[in-house]
C-alpha cells in the first residue's frame, strides 16, 4: 500500500500496550510516521503482555521514531500534558487515534452505574477528552485526521449491552458532531469498526468465537493507513467499517488477515451493533 502523506507525520495513539493499538503503532511508525505510543501500562504484568514502552522500544528498534507517555484517558489533565510533550518533542500533532477503550457487555441488572461510568469515561469521554487537548494542534496541521475506534449508529437499541452501545455510539456521535463543526478547518474526524472480530487479549477474554473467527490486527492496521492518507477535506464525518475501507483501495480477498488460515470468520463484530449486518453480495 504506497504511501501518501504520512512520512513524518505525527501520531497520537491511546491504548498500544497490546493488541489493535500496538500493531497499530508499530505499522504506522513502519510507514514512517512518528508515533506517541500512549497507555497505562509502563511495568509488566503477569497477567497482561505489554507496556506502551516496550512499544515504543519496538519501534525505535525498527528504526522507527516513538516516545511513550503515561496517561489514563478518563484523567484530562495527564492527557493534555502528554500532549504538550508531543508538541514539545514533535513540534506538532497530525493524527489522533483513539483506541484506548473498557468492554463489558452484560445485561442492564449486571450493569451496575459504577461500571456505566467506566464505559462511558474510558469510551466516549476518553475520546472526546483526548480529541479535545489535541485540536488546537490538529488545526495547525496541513493534513490532521482524528479517528475513533467505534461503529456505526444503526439501530440504537443494543439489548444486553446497553452501557457498552452507549460508550462506543458516542464515540461515533462525537466524530461525525465535530467533522461538521470542522469543514472550514481542514481536520476530518471519522470513526472505524471492524466486521469480524479481531484476534486482542480482548476477544480472547470475553469469548468471542474461537481462532477461526478472528482476523489479525493488521486488517485494522491498513484500513486505518487507507483512511489516514486520504485528503481530509474529502474524507470526513463517516462510520467505516474496515471492510468498506479496503475494498475502495482495491482489496477483493481478505483470507490474507485470518487468524486460521482456511477459516471463514463472519461478521461478529459488526453484528455487535448490526444484528442485520449483511456483507455485500
Amino acid at each position: 500500500m504506497p504511501s501518501n502523506k504520512l512520512d513524518g507525520r505525527v501520531a497520537f495513539i491511546t491504548g498500544t500496550s497490546r493488541g489493535i493499538g500496538r500493531a497499530l503503532a508499530v505499522h504506522l511508525a513502519d510507514a514512517g510516521v512518528k508515533v506517541v505510543s500512549t497507555g497505562k501500562t509502563v511495568e509488566p504484568r503477569d497477567d497482561l503482555p505489554g507496556t506502551i514502552a516496550e512499544t515504543t522500544e519496538e519501534i525505535r528498534e525498527r528504526g522507527g521514531d516513538s516516545i511513550w507517555r503515561q496517561i489514563d484517558v478518563r484523567d484530562e489533565e495527564s492527557v493534555e500534558a502528554a500532549i504538550e510533550d508531543t508538541v514539545e518533542e514533535f513540534g506538532g500533532i497530525d493524527f489522533v487515534v483513539n483506541n484506548a477503550g473498557a468492554i463489558h457487555m452484560a445485561p442492564f441488572e449486571e450493569t451496575p452505574p459504577e461500571r456505566f461510568d467506566l464505559l462511558t469515561g474510558v469510551n466516549a469521554r476518553g475520546a472526546y477528552a483526548t480529541t479535545y487537548a489535541a485540536l488546537p494542534h490538529l488545526k495547525e496541521s496541513d493534513h490532521a485526521h482524528v479517528l475513533s475506534f467505534s461503529p456505526p449508529v444503526t439501530d440504537p437499541g443494543r439489548p444486553g449491552m446497553a452501557a457498552y452501545a452507549v460508550s462506543k455510539y458516542g464515540m461515533t456521535v462525537t466524530m461525525q458532531s465535530l467533522a461538521g463543526e470542522l469543514d472550514d478547518d481542514g481536520v476530518a474526524a471519522n470513526a472505524l469498526w471492524p466486521v469480524s472480530a479481531v484476534e486482542s487479549e480482548a476477544t480472547r477474554h470475553f469469548g468471542m468465537g474461537t481462532e477461526k473467527d478472528w482476523r489479525r490486527p493488521e486488517i485494522v492496521c491498513d484500513a486505518v493507513e487507507a483512511v489516514l492518507r486520504r485528503d481530509p477535506s474529502d474524507c470526513t464525518g463517516n462510520a467505516f467499517y474496515d471492510e468498506e475501507i479496503l475494498r475502495a483501495e482495491g482489496v477483493e480477498d481478505f483470507s490474507r488477515y485470518n487468524v486460521v488460515e482456511d477459516a471463514d470468520p463472519g461478521p461478529m463484530s459488526a453484528r455487535l451493533f448490526d444484528p442485520d449486518f449483511e456483507r455485500p453480495a
